[in-house]
């Protein structure tokens, strides 16, 4: 008996270093999620039993982060798309909510290539840690999971198409909406997949009513609703705060900063209050069990506590920035973009803890797994994945100065144009 208490002690000691040194400290361990283990890990697909060649932290770590620049990117990208198509709709030709609308659209294309070479890394990384979950859920909905990639190719080039018609000057509303259309119907798909691979019970009844088709919806999930609804009022509020950079930072005509500035900070604020207001709606369709591992647990209800502070700094300073600020004023753009980007981090961490917590009460540990670590292939991975990160930095200063040097000369070639314009009509009055 006591050899048994002991061993049993050396094992809780392990299992809390492991979490507190790999950020997993949220996943307080339940008697109750326990018990379940053992009655629900059949619904899951054997381990593979090649073993993990860094510790499960490192791979969450990296997931998170690299699930961060995908999420910036792609909310700045279904808001801006949405934003910029009604401008278009609306305005006529070199009316200022067109000059607005061209200007954003010209950054779209660009903002769907990070959209997309962010968004590998975490998805290879959750397959990595969460592949018995995920690959099931993507084979049941195959037929949508696989029609992605045709999507996302055509709403590829909508958008190039769109920025070509914005600069000759020609409407693209068009274009921009069945652009919209993809985009929303792909972060539907991955809304639906991110959510089925939490619900092992529901996986056998979909097999059978699509026939192993993949071409059925799972229904009956009560978050898949407000998880959408958050994700497009943050995509809409953080696309605010990006206009509000771009008035600032872009070299945009005073007339249209001055637009930009306003209509920015103003869906900004409203739209980050009401992504709080889905983000409780989230939390709150949540089983009891993870609501309280989500507030038991300390980097979770820390992350939490963050997004909220953030999200509320964020509403603050777009607000200011929208009827008190004036046009280009640096400091306030920064802080609303910066505050945006904090309170996204923050949701991240919060929506790792929802899905281990999830899986954890229907039997799947994802920190049970056998690591052998070969730390030579780790380093150099990390060193390229900075050193990735340092050269996509550089490569955005080098078109925002392009970009200003563009600007300028347009500036001067038509400058020098209405000079020269001038100097005609004054020889001809001459004559």
């Amino acid at each position: 008996m006591a050899q048994t208490k002991a061993k049993i002690s050396v094992i809780q000691i392990g299992t809390l270093l492991v979490f507190v040194v790999g950020n997993g400290s949220y996943l307080a361990r339940d008697p109750d999620l326990e018990d379940q283990e053992n009655t629900t890990l059949f619904q899951f697909p054997s381990v593979d039993p090649i073993p993990l060649p860094a510790p499960v932290w490192l791979f969450k770590l990296l997931g998170d982060v690299t699930l961060v620049l995908h999420f910036l990117a792609m909310q700045l990208l279904v808001g801006s798309l949405t934003l910029a198509t009604v401008w278009n709709f609306l305005g006529k030709k070199h009316s200022v909510r067109r000059d607005g609308s061209d200007a954003v659209i010209r950054k779209v294309p660009t903002l769907m290539t990070y959209v997309i070479n962010f968004g590998v890394p975490p998805l290879l990384f959750s397959q990595v840690l969460y592949g018995r979950a995920l690959y099931t859920s993507s084979v049941l909905i195959g037929f949508y999971w696989i029609s992605v990639i045709v999507v996302l190719t055509l709403t590829y080039f909508l958008l190039y198409k769109c920025a070509d018609r914005a600069n000759s000057g020609r409407a693209w509303w068009g274009y921009s909406l069945l652009s919209w259309v993809g985009v929303v119907y792909i972060a539907k798909i991955f809304s639906i997949n991110m959510t089925l691979m939490l619900r092992p019970e529901a996986w056998q009844p979909l097999y059978q009513a699509s026939g192993g088709l993949g071409m059925i919806f799972p229904t009956g999930d009560p978050s898949t609703t407000p998880r959408f609804l958050f994700m497009l009022a943050g995509g809409f509020g953080l696309s605010g705060a990006g206009l509000l950079f771009l008035s600032t930072f872009g070299n945009e005509k005073p007339e249209v900063a001055g637009f930009l500035r306003k209509w920015g900070g103003i869906f900004a604020a409203g739209f980050l209050a009401l992504e709080m207001a889905a983000g409780v709606w989230v939390y709150r369709v949540q089983p009891a069990v993870v609501q309280d591992g989500i507030m038991s647990g300390t980097l979770t209800s820390s992350a939490l506590w963050a997004w909220a502070v953030f999200t509320v700094l964020a509403v603050v300073a777009s607000l200011i920035a929208a009827f008190w600020g004036k046009t280009g004023s640096k400091i306030l753009a920064a802080t609303a973009i910066l505050f945006g980007a904090l309170g996204t981090a923050g949701f991240v961490v919060v929506r790792d803890g929802i899905r281990d917590l999830t899986l954890l009460s229907k039997g799947f540990d994802v920190w049970q797994r056998t690591v052998v670590s070969n730390w030579s292939v780790v380093l150099l991975f990390l060193a390229l994945f900075v050193g990735g990160l340092a050269l996509i930095g550089f490569l955005l200063v080098l078109v925002a100065r392009s970009a200003k040097q563009i600007a300028n000369q347009t500036a001067v070639a038509a400058f020098a144009g209405e000079a020269d314009l001038q100097n005609l009509m004054e020889e001809e009055d001459d004559q």
